[in-house]
């Protein structure tokens, strides 16, 4: 990277990062929630671009991970809000005291990190039944949605424990600070930022290394990968897991700004509409996925404020003319900007070319044996 293309990216984050922390001088409270809401959803989209751009492993049930962490944070703050009293769902189902598996949740140096533990863990698991046994794209993409169905009509069916199709709402405070204050919006606001600085940074650190070349060598090339001593299953199912994870933090980051939860945050729709950003922004670049989850939101927002009846066509519109005028998303616009931002686009050519340096070595070394 020449030292010219360096400071043009270093002025793009510096712009980024300024916008974002001078955005509570001139956005309204409304707009600021909002933005700090898109923001959560840039990490999901982060998160999913580490699994789909980079190891090729396209997962249309990230909603279940998103709404898992949702849950967790959505029962911390139920309880608090309660006060040591039954949740007024469990008392309108006939409940008369607290479920066991809630009750840990009272606390809130449980319930943060196993927001980001339990998402991990079940794809973790399912990773560990599925790329063992060599199950690979379109079966893969299918039982991710099964498993949106399955979670679904589970947490549906199970009214007294998770709300039901109403979910989990009534949020009063957080540290005994009121979620409805102005002041602890904008502290929430902040935390997000930082949140998503921390993924950005840590999943750009990731694709940068060893780890990440592995991660594109078997995106582009599986069976190479396992041919020179790789395991390819434990590689995707590390990454599903760290994707999984970040689904979870952005879910109770979301609880946060919107105060509810509900199944329909984990069904098919936002599953998609998850991989819809990541496509849009730029497939394959840390920051083309965070981008297009906020434009995409963004143009969504503006869109049904000012078109009520036919903004889902502007939306749609948009889709397509991104799919099929800008393959590379709308990084793509910029003259190697997609490779610039994948973390070293010369980076799995050059793993490429040392494997096959790798194999024709060791060609040699046993003709001349």
């Amino acid at each position: 990277m020449s030292s010219v293309t360096r400071v043009k990216l270093l002025v793009g984050y510096g712009a980024a990062s300024a916008f974002l922390l001078c955005a509570p001088l001139f956005l309204n409270d409304f707009r600021l929630n909002l933005l700090a809401k898109f923001l959560a959803f840039a990490i999901v989209a982060i998160g999913l671009d580490l699994l789909w751009g980079y190891t090729g492993i396209l997962s249309l049930g990230h909603g279940v991970f998103f709404g898992i962490g949702a849950y967790a944070m959505a029962m911390y703050l139920k309880l608090e809000a309660s006060g040591g009293k039954l949740p007024d769902f469990m008392n309108w189902s006939g409940l008369t005291q607290l479920p066991w598996f809630w009750k840990p949740f009272e606390y809130f140096w449980f319930a943060f990190p196993m927001g980001i533990l339990l998402p991990a863990l079940l794809a973790l698991m399912l990773g560990f039944f599925t790329f063992r046994n060599r199950i690979r794209g379109v079966y893969f993409t299918i039982l991710t949605q099964a498993l949106v169905i399955i979670t679904v009509t589970l947490f549906v069916g199970q009214q007294a424990y998770t709300g039901g199709t109403n979910g989990v709402t009534g949020f009063k405070t957080l540290f005994g600070f009121s979620l409805a204050s102005q002041d602890t919006k904008n502290v929430l606001y902040f935390v997000t930022v930082a949140f998503l600085v921390v993924t950005f940074l840590l999943c750009q650190a990731l694709v940068r290394s060893r780890f990440g070349k592995v991660l594109k060598a078997i995106r582009d090339g599986e069976n190479r990968v396992r041919f020179i001593g790789y395991n390819p299953a434990a590689y995707q199912m590390v990454a599903f897991g760290i994707s999984a994870g970040l689904a979870g933090l952005a879910g109770m980051l979301f609880v946060l700004h919107v105060g509810i939860i509900s199944p329909s945050m984990m069904a098919i729709v936002p599953s998609i509409e998850m991989v819809l950003w990541v496509a849009v922004g730029g497939r394959g670049t840390i920051a083309g996925a965070a981008f297009g989850a906020v434009f995409m939101n963004t143009a969504k927002s503006l869109f049904s404020e000012n078109y009520p009846e036919v903004w889902l066509y502007f939306v749609g519109g948009l889709f397509v003319a991104v799919v099929i005028f800008l393959p590379k998303g709308i990084l793509g616009l910029f003259p190697k900007g997609p490779e610039l931002l994948a973390g070293g686009g010369k980076s799995s050519s050059g793993f490429r070319r040392s494997v096959a340096g790798w194999v024709s070595g060791r060609k040699r070394k046993e003709e001349n044996a």
